[in-house]
């Protein structure tokens, strides 16, 4: 049976799907001067959308109106919104990819990345969590009744959409993480296609032969320029990468963001207003995003952040987990806990991450043919000019066994 059908024998045999509901209560807001419409992205669309937003007053306005008509209320104290240039802080939030366009018979969060940006501004990570790792849920409000349902002591984090909408996602990688989520943000295929569209497609690079027939997906050794369905089909593709689970598709997936990351902090993106508009438009029209993230001022104040941290201090890690397990393990992922734990202490400590090697080398693996970044040549020092000093950033923390990348390295998917 393919994974589609799973997907739809699920969610038949539980019962009918329904739209994502948001309730939230008891959460306490943080000061956060930087939120983002990320998506599956991981946080680099919003440095597209404040481009676009600074160009035009008339579409900034057309934009607000469109992105609150569909905004949703995640806590029950909201969070601040600052003014435009006003960005001290860090934050947290939950992107979460839907199935929902995909398979209208099942509502599941296939994708699920929790972001992190330092206090400082100087580093961000962005943790994907396998759509198959087993963890306890808490009581989820059901959007239909109102109602608190019981705790589980181990579900798939995909079926958290489906038990509870967006807040219970998030209730769920609370608990799991013991990490303070502030913002939120959903996107389903349709729009990941669209956004792939609106930026004028990514490279990637393969290091060998992808053949998925489930997504319908085949590409040659070499570099390919994705956009719409087949960008689409490369970040779904699980029995096409690796070895054909869902942790090697989240290594194949970061190749996919730090090359799109790259592209979108380069100058030809950020100075080309045609694709700003056209991938704000696709964010509005695609996205559900927490009412804090409904107004161009959010964006602007976030994108500017983010456009100012290097590249090499923004990284993609996937959470610690491993497949083989038995019991409610089975055919599933379990955590790993020592790690886990490694990882989310030095995020609360507001630490910046860092893995040992760029890639897992079964979904990924470093591109052996990558050409160095160009560098500005250094300028003769004047004599007469005041010396400066550049801010010492902290070391990154290391965490053995931790599999991802920065948004620097230049990787390569491996085949099945």
């Amino acid at each position: 049976m393919s994974e589609q059908e799973q997907l739809r024998d699920r969610s038949r045999s539980a019962r009918a799907p329904r739209p994502v509901g948001i309730a939230r209560h008891g959460r306490l807001p943080r000061s956060s001067a930087w939120k983002s419409v990320l998506a599956i992205i991981g946080g680099s669309l919003a440095v597209v959308l404040v481009a676009t937003l600074a160009v035009g007053g008339i579409f900034a306005y057309q934009l607000t109106n469109q992105v609150a008509a569909n905004a949703v209320v995640i806590n029950e104290t909201e969070a601040p919104i600052p003014e435009i240039g006003a960005y001290e802080g860090g934050f947290n939030m939950m992107i979460v990819g839907s199935d929902a366009n995909w398979d209208r018979d099942s509502v599941l969060n296939d994708v699920n990345i929790l972001i992190h940006v330092s206090a400082d501004q100087t580093s961000a990570v962005a943790v994907s969590l396998p759509r198959d790792l087993v963890v306890p849920f808490p009581g989820c409000i059901d959007p239909d009744t109102g109602k608190k349902g019981s705790a589980m002591s181990g579900r798939p984090i995909n079926e958290a959409l489906y038990y509870g909408g967006l807040p219970c996602v998030v209730d769920v990688v609370e608990n799991l993480t013991g990490v303070e989520i502030q913002y939120a943000g959903m996107i389903g295929f349709d729009g990941v296609m669209g956004m792939a569209d609106a930026v004028g497609g990514v490279d990637v690079c393969v290091a060998s032969e992808i053949n998925d027939k489930y997504v319908g997906l085949y590409l040659q050794p070499g570099t390919h320029h994705l956009e719409g369905a087949s960008a689409l089909a490369f970040v779904r593709s699980r029995h096409g990468v690796g070895d054909g689970s869902d942790l090697t598709r989240i290594s194949s997936q970061q190749v996919f963001l730090s090359s799109l990351l790259r592209k979108l902090k380069s100058e030809e993106t950020l100075t080309n207003v045609g694709k700003l508009i056209g991938l704000a438009k696709a964010a509005t029209a695609n996205m559900t995003l927490s009412k804090e993230l409904s107004q161009p001022a959010t964006m602007i104040a976030m994108a500017k952040a983010l456009n100012n941290i290097p590249m090499d201090r923004i990284t993609f890690v996937q959470y610690p987990g491993t497949t083989g397990q038995g019991g409610i393990y089975t055919g599933k992922v379990a955590p790993i806990t020592a790690t886990a734990n490694a990882l989310f202490d030095a995020i609360r400590a507001d630490q910046p991450i860092g893995v040992a090697e760029a890639g897992d080398g079964r979904g990924s693996e470093a591109d052996p043919n990558a050409t160095p970044t160009p560098t500005e040549p250094s300028a003769t020092p004047d004599p007469s000019a005041t010396p400066t000093t550049e801010p010492v950033l902290p070391d990154k923390v290391v965490i053995p066994n931790l599999r991802g990348q920065s948004a620097a390295d230049q990787t390569c998917s491996i085949g099945n």
